[in-house]
C-alpha cells in the first residue's frame, strides 16, 4: 500500500461531442453519464468516482463549453466554468477527429490558466477520420507544457495510463466515497437522464434541447421494483407529437428502453410511468434553467 493517499475532483473539459462522457464511464467501469451523438447531451456536472489503491479521482463531467448567448447556453457554460476554477485537476479531452477552430481557441484560452494542473487525452484516435499529428501540433503551439495522452475512450485504448497519471498527480487527500462507489446521483436523477439519453438517442435534432424530464413521484411496490413517474417537458405541440409518435410508438420505445438499462444500473426493476407535456419557452425561463443545470 502507498505511504501516502491521493484523492482529486478532476474537472473534464472539452468541445461537445469530445467523447468527456464516454472518458468517464470507461475509466469508471459503469454508466456514470448519458452519452449520445448530439452536442451538449451533459447538462450537470455529473461525478464519477474512480478509486485505486492509494488513491481515489473524483471527476466532475461537465457540459461541453459551446460559446452563445443563449440562456441555456449560458448556464451551461457557467457550470463547466465554475468546475473549472475550483477542481483540483482539469482533464482537457481533444477530438482528434475535428480540426481545432475558434471553438478550440475558446476552450485552450479558458484552460491555459490552468495549464499547472492540467492534463490533456488526445481522444478518437481509433477513428478512421482521426489526425492525431494535427491535434499533437495545435497542443504545441497552444499548450507547450501540458503533458497528454492518446486515447481512445470508446475502445479504453491508453486509459489505463491516463489514470494512472491522474493518481500519481493528484495531491495527498482522503478517499471521499467508499470504494465501491463509482458515482454519488440520486437515483431519481439518474433514472431521468436515462429517460433523456433515450430522447436524444431517438430524436436527434428534432427535440433533443427542447426536452427535460420533470420528476414527479416515485414509490416501491411489495416486490422491489421502483415506480417512477415523471413528464417529458416541451416547448411545442409539434415537438409532443414527436415524442408520443404514431399510436404512442415512440414514448413506448423510450420506456421500455430505458427500464431496460435501468435494470442493469441497480439491483432492483424499475417502472416508468411517462407522460409529454409542453411548456412554450421553457428554455428562456430562468427559474427552470437554474433547476435543470447545476
Amino acid at each position: 500500500m502507498p505511504d501516502v493517499h491521493k484523492s482529486a475532483f478532476v474537472a473534464v473539459i472539452g468541445r461537445p461531442s469530445a467523447g468527456k462522457s464516454t472518458l468517464i464511464n470507461s475509466i469508471c467501469g459503469e454508466k456514470v453519464a448519458i452519452v449520445s451523438p448530439v452536442p451538449q447531451t451533459t447538462r450537470n456536472t455529473v461525478r464519477g468516482i474512480k478509486t485505486g489503491e492509494g488513491y481515489q479521482l473524483v471527476f466532475l463531467d461537465t457540459p461541453g463549453l459551446h460559446d452563445s448567448e443563449k440562456a441555456m447556453n449560458r448556464r451551461l457554460r457557467d457550470v463547466a466554468l465554475h468546475a473549472l476554477k475550483d477542481a483540483d485537476l482539469v482533464l482537457y479531452v481533444m477530438d482528434t477527429t475535428r480540426a481545432p477552430g475558434p471553438e478550440e481557441e475558446a476552450i485552450v484560452t479558458r484552460v491555459a490558466p490552468f495549464a499547472g494542473k492540467t492534463l490533456v487525452a488526445v481522444n478518437k484516435i481509433d477513428a478512421r477520420e482521426s489526425d492525431i499529428a494535427r491535434a499533437r501540433l495545435y497542443l504545441a503551439g497552444h499548450m507547450s507544457g501540458a503533458r497528454a495522452f492518446d486515447i481512445s475512450a470508446e475502445k479504453g485504448t491508453g486509459v489505463e495510463a491516463l489514470v494512472a497519471a491522474l493518481a500519481e498527480t493528484a495531491p495527498p487527500g482522503p478517499a471521499y466515497y467508499p470504494a465501491e462507489f463509482y458515482t454519488d446521483q440520486e437515483p431519481v436523477f439518474r433514472i431521468a437522464e436515462t429517460i433523456r439519453e433515450k430522447v436524444f438517442l431517438h430524436t436527434r435534432n428534432e427535440v433533443p434541447h427542447a426536452v427535460y424530464v420533470e420528476y414527479k413521484s416515485h414509490h416501491m411496490l411489495d416486490d422491489g421494483t421502483l415506480v417512477y413517474e415523471g413528464d417529458l417537458i416541451v416547448e411545442r405541440e409539434t415537438q409532443k407529437g414527436i415524442l408520443i409518435g404514431a399510436g404512442g410508438s415512440m414514448i413506448r420505445q423510450i420506456r421500455e428502453e430505458a427500464e431496460h438499462d435501468l435494470g442493469e444500473i441497480f439491483d432492483y426493476a424499475v417502472r416508468l410511468s411517462i407522460k409529454v407535456r409542453v411548456v412554450p419557452d421553457w428554455k428562456k425561463d430562468d427559474r427552470i434553467l437554474k433547476k435543470l443545470i447545476q
